[in-house]
């Protein structure tokens, strides 16, 4: 069984939350307004550290409804290496150990010009039954060189 697969995420739009920390007005915000946004069958938002704070992105569908305090951006798309495991408790250096041997089998390597991001992927209903949350971990990837 494969514990690595590959999105090929496309260029798109997507409404930025801009950086910060968690409990700072931005971040609330962002988060009050995409919990106002119909949950759809594949994740839509996506958080990264920016190397200052976190952006969380979530994908803007034309005609949607975008408070004034949030940005519209440019997300340049490419290949991912998704890996799932439980939310903040996750062997991060086990986890790039399988991840970078699944690109070395599969004509893959790490692209460092983006950067990761992460998807909790647990609806509410199931983390009340499970008691966490798992995490999609998306590692930018492209052809080896």
């Amino acid at each position: 069984m494969q514990n690595v697969r590959i999105y090929d995420m496309p260029d798109c739009k997507m409404v930025s939350s801009g950086s910060g920390m968690f409990g700072e007005e931005n971040l609330s915000i962002f988060e009050k307004w995409m919990s106002s946004q119909k949950r759809g069958l594949f994740p839509k938002d996506f958080l990264f550290w920016d190397g200052s704070g976190y952006q969380w992105l979530y994908l803007y569908e034309d005609g949607m409804s975008v408070l004034k305090e949030l940005e519209l951006i440019d997300f340049q798309g490419g290949f991912y290496a998704v890996a799932t495991d439980i939310d903040q408790k996750t062997d991060m250096e086990l986890m790039k150990k399988e991840v970078d041997a699944f690109l070395s089998l599969n004509g893959f390597e790490r692209d460092p010009s983006r950067p990761d991001l992460g998807n909790i992927i647990t609806s509410p209903n199931a983390k009340k039954i499970m008691g966490y949350e798992q995490m999609d971990y998306y590692a930018p990837i492209k052809a080896r060189e």
